[in-house]
């Protein structure tokens, strides 16, 4: 059976267009959830229950703010920080509320964490003796 050389090229058309259609969605579709601002810093938690201090990032997204510490290029706290609620990596989400309470003290409001992460200050202190909390971070 003989087949003309159009037959064959439709089809790779559609190979192609297939392709190009795929490899759109998949690289547009990663760039959605990109940081609106990253910022490298020096942080220190440092409360009864969390005590971190190395290097780190901080990014803030649309919704949200990430804020990760380094240790020797391995990634030893990430937090997830929305309007209501905190996602550790190594536990679900809690509420803002129950995570102050838990790792912090009952007296600090909701937004604390967020407010304090999202400063456009370079050099961010906050010391409460009376709670045994000491949260610095020095953005580069």
């Amino acid at each position: 059976m003989y087949y003309s050389g159009n037959f064959y090229n439709k089809g790779l058309g559609i190979k192609k267009l297939s392709f190009l259609i795929f490899f759109i969605i998949f690289f547009t579709g990663c760039s959605f959830n990109q940081p609106k601002i990253v910022s490298s810093a020096t942080i220190l938690i440092k409360t009864p229950k969390l005590k971190f201090y190395d290097k780190g990032f901080i990014s803030k997204f649309q919704n949200f703010t990430r804020v990760e510490v380094f240790s020797a290029g391995v990634t030893v706290l990430r937090l997830d920080i929305y309007d209501n609620q905190i996602c550790k990596d190594t536990f679900k989400c809690q509420k803002s509320k129950n995570f102050n309470n838990e790792f912090l003290h009952s007296s600090y409001e909701k937004s604390f964490f967020k407010n304090l992460f999202e400063k456009d200050e370079k050099n961010i202190i906050h010391r409460d003796k009376q709670n045994s909390i000491l949260i610095k971070i020095k953005k580069d």
